[in-house]
């Protein structure tokens, strides 16, 4: 780590360090994600006194966000309302590439809405980080305090590591994500083009017509019959697969 940072941040910074190095070379599963994001949301709960709650919105290429990594039902339920209501910090953290604090909820007037309905969950204070990794924002992660004016420039400083390492993993998940998407569709239409090629196979040797008209007749069978044409095929190949046995 830099030296510009107070030494009483290089434990934490070593210990996010840690997790993200545990979870790099697995491969992904959504529990291992689930675990991994958990992790350091938990980090970011028993680091910063006072916090009641942690977790991570992430923000789908949709624009859907979900939370992730909730330490309790308090982060998902503040988080639920700011979804509901379409206003508060985290979004904001999100929108806004920028990290939000709120000292107290009852005289911040940025969000009145969310404020208004988060105050009996015994929310008062907010701290929330973006995680952006490049150009993308994938989301942000948020910690709540259950007190006023729990949250300071220091409580800022260690939030900004705590975004910094979940926005490598989250990153690296998405990375994986993509290319097991990519290989499955790859493989699909591989075997897409592999039973349509044996459909118009059959009926090339069975009405003695070329490849084009074998492949018009597949067409039309399957808008005549309202099913799509890897359907369509496969049910041709079975039936004469079972013919010639």
């Amino acid at each position: 780590m830099s030296a510009s940072l107070p030494e009483r941040d290089l434990p934490l910074a070593e210990e996010l360090a840690t997790v993200f190095t545990q979870m790099s070379g697995l491969l992904l599963s959504q529990e291992t994600v689930e675990t991994a994001l958990h992790t350091i949301a938990t980090l970011a709960q028993t680091t910063l006194p006072g916090t009641v709650a942690a977790g991570l919105t992430l923000v789908d290429v949709h624009g859907r966000r979900t939370t992730a990594g909730a330490s309790d039902r308090v982060t998902q339920r503040a988080d639920a309302l700011q979804y509901e209501l379409d206003e508060g910090p985290c979004l904001t953290a999100c929108a806004q590439r920028t990290l939000v604090r709120v000292d107290d909820v009852a005289h911040d007037e940025r969000w009145p809405r969310w404020a208004r309905a988060v105050r009996p969950l015994g929310v008062y204070s907010t701290l929330s980080a973006p995680l952006v990794a490049g150009d993308t924002t994938l989301g942000a992660i948020k910690v709540y305090g259950q007190h006023p004016g729990i949250y300071d420039a220091h409580a800022e400083h260690v939030m900004t590591l705590f975004a910094a390492q979940a926005a490598v993993l989250v990153a690296n998940v998405q990375t994986v994500e993509n290319a097991r998407s990519l290989s499955t569709q790859l493989r699909d239409a591989l075997r897409n083009r592999d039973v349509i090629s044996t459909a118009k196979g059959v009926l090339m040797a069975r009405e003695g017509v070329d490849e084009d008209t074998a492949f018009a007749r597949l067409v039309a069978m399957s808008q005549r019959d309202g099913r799509k044409l890897r359907d369509v095929a496969e049910t041709l190949v079975r039936a004469a697969s079972q013919r010639r046995r």
